[in-house]
């Protein structure tokens, strides 16, 4: 089938490619209708790795996805031919020691879409695990269930921050995982969150969402800001979004004493960080690695209208221009939040 393959650093190409596509009896056939761009594709595409996850021959790319069932296998009641879904793109191995406990997403083990050498969803169709897959609520589009893996980080993030009612977080760095941070962080009980960046393109748009204010840090100081809006005791929860070393630098001028950082974002290169100062504080540091066991509840979310989603889609290209599109992607525009390709014509 067609797909869009990413051949070598800085080389797609949309060709035929023979994918595996055999069904079980607990598997469902997708016919793929909606699939972001997601900044790990890019990152495969403009520099060929990730960590020690390294591209040595052609992939396809893309793992954001939702569309609509085809097929289902004999033992899934759950789902059936027309319902409109969106996956799960991790499959752990269910008998794994990661599994058991619970921690299914670092499961050595797990197959992810769109990681080396697994390939991607930026083709017409998929076989899935029906366990993996979700069916969408009649009110959430394929554009907003295709956006449900990236908040599903944002979950994971706000589940490992252990978050009571009313407290103040920071989230440094305003990117696509920044702003869904920022919202689950809201939806998990922040009473407000404050969020920096470089780009005041994207702090406007995520101080469009009530209880979200934006901090410019070329303009401001990060520290000085959060003093100013804690009283000088700092942050009840500082989420990391951006991965860059000036940022961790100043976590633990920011947080209050006793309180919790979480590190979502991932440097490129190795970055200090003051542990003297985390444990002058006390502070609880927490990590995420994708995310585990929230999928369904960020779903759930977006269909209950707590959370909206579809003004972070800043763009949507058909499949023949998906090239264009990682093009654009890599750009880097202070404007772009989430890109979407369309595969399929057929409904929203």
């Amino acid at each position: 089938m067609k797909a869009l393959v990413l051949e070598r650093v800085g080389e797609l190409t949309l060709r035929d490619i023979d994918l595996a596509r055999t069904m079980g009896p607990d598997d469902v056939r997708v016919r793929l209708h909606t699939v972001g761009v997601c900044g790990s594709d890019v990152h495969y595409y403009t520099h060929g790795r990730i960590g020690n996850f390294v591209l040595n021959e052609p992939m396809v790319l893309g793992h954001e996805a939702a569309g609509t069932v085809t097929e289902v296998g004999a033992n899934v009641a759950h789902l059936k031919a027309g319902d409109r879904v969106c996956m799960e793109p991790g499959i752990p191995d269910p008998s794994s020691r990661a599994s058991r406990l619970g921690l299914y997403n670092v499961d050595p083990a797990v197959t992810f879409w769109a990681t080396p050498p697994v390939h991607g969803v930026l083709c017409s169709e998929t076989v899935h695990p029906a366990g993996f897959t979700y069916k969408l609520p009649d009110n959430v589009s394929f554009a907003e269930g295709a956006m449900v893996e990236p908040f599903a980080v944002g979950m994971q993030a706000a589940a490992r921050a252990r978050i009571t009612p009313g407290d103040t977080a920071v989230v440094t760095g305003c990117g696509t995982i920044g702003i869904m941070v920022a919202l689950a962080a809201l939806a998990g009980g922040c009473s407000r969150v404050l969020i920096s960046d470089v780009s005041p393109i994207k702090l406007k748009l995520a101080e469009t969402y009530d209880g979200i204010s934006g901090i410019n840090v070329r303009e401001t100081n990060l520290v000085d800001a959060v003093d100013a809006a804690t009283g000088g005791w700092g942050a009840d929860i500082v989420f990391e979004c951006s991965g860059a070393s000036a940022a961790i630098a100043d976590l633990f001028k920011i947080v209050r004493p006793g309180g919790t950082v979480v590190l979502v974002g991932l440097p490129v290169e190795p970055v200090p960080m003051d542990i003297a100062a985390a444990c002058s504080r006390e502070c609880r540091i927490e990590t995420v690695f994708r995310y585990a066991n929230v999928f369904d509840r960020a779903l759930a979310l977006i269909a209950a209208g707590k959370v909206d989603l579809k003004p972070l889609v800043s763009g949507t290209f058909a499949f023949e221009d998906s090239i264009a599109a990682f093009k654009r992607a890599a750009e880097g525009r202070p404007e772009d939040v989430k890109l979407q390709i369309i595969l399929d014509g057929e409904g929203n």
